[in-house]
């Protein structure tokens, strides 16, 4: 999708189209993929037609808009960014789903369980959207633990825009998150879960490792699947800054407002965030399940450099697949490889 432009999320590209008419946007040559499509903040989609492109003026093409949902009409000059958020429903991504309410400590969170082909399995998956990113942009993965007979739990939590509203609304970067996540599995376990694979994408990287590295799990999670993870947030608050034009080390001075208590609730956080145990370089050695990441060499918001470093440090565990992709759109890139590598994963690490 596209996304208008300064509403990036945790889904979404750095490159640019306008829209030149109400059917048409203008995009640049480099564009790779074609399973991209367009928004405005409430997620309503417009699918960019593949039709033959048509020059619009030097390094541009123009592609048909082919389709949108209902409500959603482009509008002349808008500018906007990609997403990789491709799917916007289940049944836009042809799979079968139940509405549930999970009850969290933050208040009932809506979420998909969507059945897989086996209806006698066991196992489940869990999968957690990132930051700024609503649930619906894990749909890209569900489709292939549907196809292997996981139950899948497509979850909300707190303050992410579809969740319950705690405090201010505002993200605790995966801190406190977790507990709503930690009470979807509880949820999982009493409806006949016997294994579970957390799939975090982004910042629901952090939300599955810390679940996965805690002993009340431990013979539960059977693996983890993290795409474009956010595996240390103080190289991820640089990146950001570099992105955005700004010296790296500037993102330095935002770390007192997020560890301090006072300052922290100063800017409306409920209490400091223990960034150092947010950190899975230092905590390398505390991960205790079989690891399957997914990352993209463009990612320029979660440095795939730090996924390079986790596996150096555990290749007993982790497995580190690189696309030619950006943050959080390694299926957009290539979605056969993202799932014939996921499926063939899970099936050595866990089914085995």
């Amino acid at each position: 999708m596209l996304i208008p432009e300064g509403n990036r999320g945790d889904g979404s590209r750095r490159t640019r189209g306008s829209i030149n008419h109400a059917v048409s946007i203008s995009i640049p040559l480099t564009l790779p993929r074609p399973f991209m499509r367009l928004s405005r903040p409430t997620n309503t989609l417009a699918r960019s037609g593949i039709d033959p492109a048509r020059p619009r003026r030097p390094g541009r093409i123009a592609r048909r808009v082919t389709a949108t949902a209902p409500g959603f009409t482009p509008l002349a000059e808008e500018r906007a960014s990609w997403s990789g958020i491709y799917f916007l429903t289940p049944i836009d991504a042809g799979l079968s789903a139940y509405d549930i309410a999970i009850p969290t400590p933050s208040g009932p969170a809506p979420a998909w369980r969507i059945d897989g082909s086996d209806s006698q399995s066991t196992r489940w998956a869990i999968h957690i959207h990132g930051l700024g990113s609503p649930r619906a942009g894990t749909l890209r993965g569900v489709r292939v633990t549907t196809e292997l007979g996981y139950t899948s739990l497509v979850v909300s939590y707190r303050n992410d825009g579809e969740g319950p509203r705690r405090g201010t609304g505002r993200s605790t970067l995966g801190a406190t998150e977790v507990d709503d996540v930690d009470a979807a599995i509880r949820y999982a376990i009493n409806q006949g879960a016997r294994q579970v694979v957390l799939f975090g994408w982004s910042m629901g990287a952090q939300v599955a490792l810390q679940l996965a590295a805690g002993p009340r799990y431990r013979r539960l999670i059977a693996g983890l699947v993290l795409e474009s993870p956010v595996l240390d947030w103080v190289a991820t608050i640089k990146a950001n800054c570099a992105r955005a034009g700004l010296p790296a080390a500037a993102g330095l001075l935002a770390l007192p407002w997020l560890i301090s208590p006072l300052l922290a609730r100063a800017v409306g956080l409920p209490g400091s965030i223990p960034l150092g145990d947010l950190n899975w370089i230092s905590r390398a050695q505390e991960l205790a399940v079989p690891t399957l990441i997914c990352h993209g060499a463009d990612d320029d918001s979660a440095p795939p450099a730090v996924s390079r470093r986790l596996a150096a440090l555990r290749p007993d565990l982790v497995h580190l697949e690189v696309f030619d992709a950006d943050h959080t759109m390694t299926w957009n890139s290539d979605q056969e490889r993202w799932r014939s590598t996921v499926a063939a994963w899970l099936i050595a690490e866990v089914t085995n």
